[in-house]
């Protein structure tokens, strides 16, 4: 079996195509990224309302869940680098066509970029767990760690391109050409072979529903309002008076608190404490949210320290689902797809409810996700001491 493994792991060196996963996970952080500081521009580009451009939320969280749902299969039956190559293809022509379209097309070119992307995100998770099997984990760290660096430079890049032309145009397109770039380097590589003998065991144990229905509104909460804050940061804080230009670092501000606090978790997770992470997780956001409502602090200061508070709870979440219901793929799916509810919802409501109320619907639709977020918890915390004692 020892021989089957690449010959690169077996050296303890990097595999060939690694480092073209990572930049590839580099450019689909931009790709995830773009759209909250490109937003308030997209939508004087179309000549849309706040109600109207959220809809692009929508558009791309249906295309998440379909490649989701979708791809892991194609990835199990054809060639993982020419499913990846293709989804590239699709990801860069998208990127090219995004700042060009009116608003109908422009969502019909979002829902293929949601597609395409979180297709590359499954494959490159999967092509790297190939690639190094047992000792994958702290390469899938990086892979995510590359992701978050992505996220948290592009809105760099829509500033650079606003000061060049006035518009996102050249944003997009550079991302693009990253992509290209990630397209020829993977291109001549091989695609790492899955294990021999990997059956999936239909296990015929019964599942803890109750407890798995709470984990699922938990990840698609988080989701929610990962990307709620993410997409809409730039557009309040530009309602609320500050300059395009600062608005957009925001989402840099986040990315970057959001990447640091992933690295810093993982000694966190290794005490096996994941109650007392999560709790803590929760308090600050909560205290970040009512300073944002009150206006406590400065957006930079809120948005840095709410990006620290939200970097521990998916990596959290996931181990403590994993330890109290053995999560196997079917599983593990489903989670990915209530992942993607709620990346379509609550960005989705935002729009409307900033319409309606004003910014300051913004923050209390956080917050009171994030109740309900603590209330999944406590439910988690009961179900964990009746488990045990049982």
């Amino acid at each position: 079996m020892a021989n089957s493994l690449p010959a690169a792991v077996r050296s303890g060196a990097l595999s060939q195509p690694t480092l073209s996963y990572f930049l590839m996970f580099i450019a689909i952080g931009m790709v995830s990224g773009i759209l909250g500081p490109s937003l308030t521009h997209l939508a004087e580009q179309t000549g849309s309302t706040m109600s109207q451009i959220a809809l692009l939320f929508t558009a791309r969280a249906l295309g998440v869940m379909c490649g989701a749902v979708i791809t892991g299969r194609l990835l199990d039956r054809f060639d993982g680098h020419r499913i990846i190559l293709v989804m590239i293809i699709l990801t860069l022509v998208s990127m090219l066509l995004v700042p060009l379209s009116p608003l109908l097309l422009m969502m019909l070119v979002i829902f293929v970029l949601g597609y395409a992307e979180v297709s590359i995100n499954v494959g490159g998770n999967l092509m790297l767990m190939r690639c190094y099997r047992e000792r994958s984990g702290p390469y899938i760290s990086a892979l995510h760690f590359c992701f978050g660096l992505g996220a948290m430079t592009v809105p760099l890049l829509v500033v650079w391109s606003l000061s060049l032309s006035g518009t996102v145009i050249w944003g997009f397109w550079a991302v693009a050409l990253l992509l290209l770039m990630v397209g020829l380097m993977l291109f001549p590589q091989p695609s790492p072979a899955p294990p021999e003998t990997q059956v999936a065991e239909a296990e015929d144990k019964s599942v803890d529903l109750p407890l798995f229905l709470v984990l699922l509104l938990m990840f698609s909460i988080y989701v929610g309002i990962e990307m709620t804050y993410a997409g809409w940061i730039s557009t309040y804080a530009v309602l609320e008076g500050l300059g395009s230009s600062d608005s957009a670092y925001l989402v840099s501000v986040f990315w970057f608190s959001l990447s640091i606090g992933r690295l810093l978790a993982i000694p966190l997770l290794r005490t096996g404490r994941y109650m007392t992470i999560l709790l803590g997780c929760f308090l600050l956001a909560v205290l970040m949210i009512i300073s944002l409502i009150q206006g406590a602090l400065s957006l930079f200061w809120i948005t840095l320290l709410f990006g620290l508070s939200m970097s521990a709870i998916f990596p959290t979440l996931f181990t403590l689902g994993n330890l109290l219901l053995k999560l196997n793929g079917k599983l593990t799916g489903l989670i990915f797809l209530s992942c993607g509810v709620g990346a379509m919802v609550a960005p989705s409501l935002t729009g409307p409810l900033i319409d309606a109320y004003g910014t300051g619907a913004m923050p209390v639709l956080l917050l009171g996700m994030m109740l309900i977020m603590m209330l999944g918890l406590v439910v988690l915390h009961w179900r964990k001491k009746s488990k045990v004692s049982g």
